[in-house]
């Protein structure tokens, strides 16, 4: 009986590392499989425009020409600048809102609070159709059709950053909040000064799902800028004609839309992974 145990010992940190190994493979495979498109995205943008249906995995020679020729088609850096506005105000319009109604849901009591809640985040399985032509009519009586006002003001409730912030916010600690009463402070100064500051990592993460969900957008800008190519999603309809797409320099501007959004995922690369690892505070 004595002789049995020593021998199974050495297996088992073979099965780890076995396992190890496998997961890491895995994982490089997966991440081989999403980062492919984006690789060729940029490789094709590099051709030179005569080998942009080439099917080299390696871009060479390099050039740039297809970067001059969509500079020349459309006004880059006024779209990036639009597009950047849009994604931005909508984002910050978003998370606000979501904070606030967060915050009184998850802390206050009032009569009918879990029905309205629930009818609240109900819109959030109402399709962006059906309420896409109320929003347009309210715009158009508004004046504000073909303006980037336009396009952001209808996007400032959003259910679901609202549904994650509650949920965060109901494992909140109750008693830091009951001792920043004791202490004499406002509700407005316990969100922005004892609540806020706990919630950083929720926030960058939610932030920066909202805003890459804006800077993608391409039905709505569609509809209301109806005279105009003012944001990227819609500057690459430029590319696109009757007698062939101009597949160099709209993998170009793609290119170039794709590189905000990554900068910003690098800067709060730590608090979205703190996010999603706390997955709210305990």
């Amino acid at each position: 009986m004595t002789t049995d145990a020593p021998a199974a010992r050495p297996s088992a940190p073979l099965r780890d590392r076995v396992g190890d190994v496998a997961g890491r493979i895995l994982l490089t495979a997966t991440a081989l499989v999403c980062v492919f498109p984006i690789y060729w995205l940029f490789a094709t943008a590099l051709r030179r425009p005569e080998d942009v249906a080439s099917l080299s995995p390696i871009p060479w020679p390099l050039s740039l020409r297809n970067f001059s020729d969509a500079a020349h088609e459309v006004n880059i850096t006024s779209l990036i600048a639009n597009t950047f506005v849009v994604a931005a105000l909508s984002a910050v319009g978003q998370l606000l809102i979501a904070l606030l109604a967060a915050y009184a849901f998850a802390v206050y009591t009032f009569p009918l609070q879990r029905l309205l809640y629930l009818a609240f985040v109900g819109t959030w399985l109402v399709p962006f159709q059906v309420t896409m032509l109320p929003n347009y009519i309210l715009l158009t009586r508004l004046g504000l059709l073909d303006t980037l006002v336009g396009v952001v003001l209808p996007t400032l409730c959003s259910a679901l950053a609202i549904l994650l912030l509650r949920q965060h916010l109901a494992a909140f600690p109750k008693e830091l909040i009951a001792a920043a009463r004791i202490d004499g402070r406002s509700s407005w100064s316990i969100l922005w000064t004892v609540v806020v500051p706990n919630l950083r990592p929720a926030l960058a993460a939610l932030a920066i799902l909202l805003f890459i969900n804006e800077w993608n957008e391409y039905f709505w800008p569609a509809v209301v800028l109806r005279r105009s190519n003012a944001v990227l999603q819609l500057g690459l309809r430029s590319f696109m004609g009757t007698e062939g797409d101009q597949w160099g320099p709209m993998m170009a501007v793609a290119g170039l839309a794709c590189l905000p959004v990554l900068v910003l995922y690098l800067l709060l690369q730590r608090h979205i992974v703190n996010a999603f690892v706390r997955s709210g505070l305990k």
